[in-house]
């Protein structure tokens, strides 16, 4: 059984993928100077998120408005530790949530289907005094995912599922220190 509050994630020695879900004039910007770059706000919180399935349901597979393009935002593994180390879960203390460089909180997983899970996935809210380090010294690459996930929800809804996941990034569970896990998980 998977632990209600897990951290799960494509990533490699060096670096985590984080998902986001951005305008075409965004995302078009952003991949043509291989970082964020104006129309991209500076000036207020960007969340990013780990679980591609979650954000395949916040954006309804790239259909929603504002959201028709998903990037994987590759960024450095001490650069997420660091915005983790930060972070102050959403559900504490209204003042210090105020206050936090970083917001984290959970929400259900989701299957392919956009069905609810029971267990949660982390979603990271980088405060604006944090995004310059975010975007200038933490990405490493942006992908645009946009084709391979019309193709996958395409064979989803028509009933070619197996075919779908093999278009799916494949995600493990993430290895954060206690002293991390500690600040970003809710007391069980």
């Amino acid at each position: 059984m998977t632990p209600p509050y897990q951290i799960r994630a494509d990533y490699d020695a060096r670096t985590i993928v984080i998902y986001q879900a951005y305008s075409p004039a965004i995302a078009d910007a952003a991949l043509r100077a291989g970082r964020f770059v104006a129309p991209f706000s500076f000036h207020r919180m960007t969340w990013i998120k780990p679980s591609f399935m979650w954000l395949m349901h916040r954006s309804n597979w790239a259909r929603k408005p504002g959201q028709e393009r998903v990037l994987a935002v590759r960024i450095t593994r001490e650069g997420w530790e660091e915005a983790l180390s930060q972070a102050v879960l959403t559900t504490a203390d209204p003042a210090a949530v105020a206050r936090a460089a970083v917001h984290v909180q959970w929400d259900p997983e989701r299957s392919p289907r956009g069905a609810a899970l029971n267990h949660y996935s982390i979603q990271v809210g980088i405060g604006r005094h944090l995004i310059r380090t975010f975007t200038d010294d933490w990405i490493v690459s942006l992908t645009d995912l946009t084709p391979q996930i019309r193709k996958a929800s395409t064979l989803i809804k028509t009933g070619h599922a197996t075919k779908a996941q093999r278009l799916l990034p494949a995600e493990r569970t993430y290895p954060i220190p206690q002293t991390l896990q500690d600040v970003v998980c809710p007391a069980r």
